[in-house]
């Protein structure tokens, strides 16, 4: 399964959304303009509160490289990105501050016996969703379509949320995740989550 498509009705609109892997370097570049438009630094406290946000900054370049290693998974409407789950991996670690401090912190827990140091994990490197799509249940519909794509070749997916972001926390634990360790890195307290995909969907 290459893409899905997706109907949603709502008060306002009837939206016909495509989710799929990312094919083209437009679609990267949409990404990326999503990012800017969601970083914490840009939104105010409030909106950050209630709307979640989001704490790395991926240049282009960073994300052309997470590309080649596998495609991400990106929501579109006609043309336009309006949401997206990066794929990254231990192969572009050390390409990104961050994520290379998100995989070292992820390598020192062990969590029911397994010592992460060990395992071939999947990284959701991030989540976002445009601001006039939210309530739909995107993020859901993209985190299902994420593993339908890898679940065959990882058994763990994992990813960190900053402490204070409580919305990307519930969304993250609404979908199957759980939280497996605390950790403080960039400066940054955070909960590192995990999706176990051995347990499967019922």
């Amino acid at each position: 399964m290459n893409a899905i498509n997706c109907f949603f009705k709502s008060r306002k609109q009837m939206s016909n959304i495509t989710i799929k892997l990312v094919t083209e370097a437009a679609e990267i570049a949409g990404i990326h303009q999503l990012q800017k438009e969601n970083l914490k630094h840009l939104l105010s406290t409030e909106e950050a509160e209630s709307q979640g946000f989001l704490t790395a900054t991926y240049t282009l370049d960073f994300l052309h490289s997470m590309h080649l290693i596998h495609p991400s998974v990106i929501a579109k409407e006609g043309e336009k990105v309006i949401a997206y789950a990066l794929v990254s991996t231990k192969a572009s670690r050390h390409e990104d501050q961050l994520l290379d401090e998100f995989c070292t912190a992820a390598d020192e827990l062990v969590w029911e016996g397994i010592a992460f140091k060990d395992l071939d994990y999947v990284v959701v490197g991030q989540l976002c969703v445009s601001k006039k799509y939210r309530g739909m249940g995107l993020a859901t519909q993209l985190y299902d379509f994420f593993r339908q794509q890898l679940e065959n070749k990882y058994d763990f997916c994992i990813t960190d949320v900053a402490n204070d972001n409580k919305r990307s926390l519930q969304a993250h634990l609404k979908t199957g995740f759980q939280i497996i360790g605390t950790k403080t890195y960039s400066g940054v307290n955070w909960h590192l989550v995990l999706w176990d995909w051995r347990k499967k969907i019922s």
